[in-house]
């Protein structure tokens, strides 16, 4: 992927634009998050392929029972090993269930936040004291909770 400066791109735009004829740019700016630019016969044809891709994935998964699922996540995932056997079952069922979701609305930041919470749980249960805190009650007074922000106290 080409890279030009947010500057070059209000210096030049024609020259990036025939950039952006052979391929994505990336445009960097010095006040924000990187821009990708595209064309849009090409956005809307991976956006297509993508959600194709996705519905036959969707049936392959349909193929395989719920352990050979998790043995083939947890080849993509190595971090599911660290879920407890019941935690992978959901984490297989999760990943399925919001694949599907989001094959069939074309927008993958369903499966890629599920797949972010699910890391975040294994990492979790690398520390037996933070699963102790967790997964034990709370048998202590832990004191007044105070108000919300801009609340006045009285609820």
């Amino acid at each position: 992927m080409r890279e030009v400066q947010w500057s070059e791109v209000q210096r030049d735009p024609k020259s990036v634009a025939e950039l952006v004829d052979q391929g994505d740019v990336r445009i960097r700016r010095r006040d924000g998050a990187p821009l990708v630019l595209t064309r849009e016969d090409r956005a809307s044809g991976e956006s297509d392929g993508a959600m194709l891709a996705g519905r036959a994935v969707r049936a392959v998964f349909d193929r395989f029972s719920p352990d050979e699922l998790i043995d083939i996540l947890s080849e993509e995932f190595p971090w599911a090993a660290l879920l407890p056997s019941g935690a992978r079952s959901e984490f297989a069922l999760d990943f399925v269930r919001t694949f599907r979701a989001s094959a069939e609305l074309g927008s993958w930041a369903p499966l890629n936040q599920t797949v972010h919470e699910w890391k975040a749980t294994a990492l979790v249960y690398t520390d037996p004291e933070l699963v102790r805190a967790l997964t034990e009650p709370a048998n202590e007074d832990f004191g007044r909770v105070p108000p919300p922000e801009g609340g006045d106290g009285d609820a």
